[in-house]
């Protein structure tokens, strides 16, 4: 009778150590996924929003409307550069001289390491695409170029996109939005800035 109980109490003390592991180490987990996932996302979005800057060049103001347009124009357009010799600052100098080089989109996007072939997908979105939308608005009585792309947080969360999460951070919303840029004003920000 004396083992059998001792093997019960060895049994619920095995449980209960292992409640006790599992209540320290899924915060732990998650805030540490969590911040893989977001920082990996957040450095996608500024890769658009990049990528959206060099467009808006190339195009003399507009955003994107599409990925596909985005990376069509980026591949194969031009940007039209000023290149100054002489200092303009110097009111003596008799030597300056302003010339316009086009210059090929792409060498831009290089330049900054943006990878055009997955740019429009989520990380750890398993195939998940970003949603963009551009056009243009009237705002304080003129007309200005917007751009929002977002994607929300469920998509890319994998098994941590449950509300059940958010008892370890009061902020964590899995269906809740990370973007940059709004359709309602002319502003590039990310909220996560």
């Amino acid at each position: 009778m004396r083992l059998i109980v001792n093997l019960v109490l060895v049994v619920v003390i095995a449980v209960l150590i292992w409640v006790l592991y599992s209540s320290i180490s899924e915060p732990i987990a998650f805030q540490k996924e969590r911040k893989i996932r977001e920082d990996a996302v957040i450095a996608q979005l500024m890769e658009i929003r990049q990528a959206q800057e060099i467009f808006r060049s190339v195009s003399k103001g507009g955003f994107a409307p599409s990925f596909d347009s985005l990376k069509y124009v980026l591949r194969n357009d031009t940007v039209w550069t000023i290149k100054v010799e002489g200092d303009p600052d110097d009111p003596e100098s008799e030597s300056i001289f302003y010339d316009t080089i086009p210059e090929p989109a792409i060498q831009f996007v290089e330049e900054f390491g943006i990878n055009l072939d997955s740019l429009e997908y989520v990380p750890f979105g398993d195939g998940a695409i970003f949603e963009v939308q551009a056009d243009t608005i009237t705002y304080q009585s003129t007309l200005v170029d917007v751009v929002e792309v977002k994607t929300t947080r469920n998509k890319y969360m994998g098994k941590y996109a449950n509300i059940r999460f958010a008892r370890y951070d009061q902020s964590y919303n899995p269906n809740s939005t990370i973007k940059f840029g709004d359709m309602t004003t002319p502003n590039l920000s990310g909220n996560w800035e």
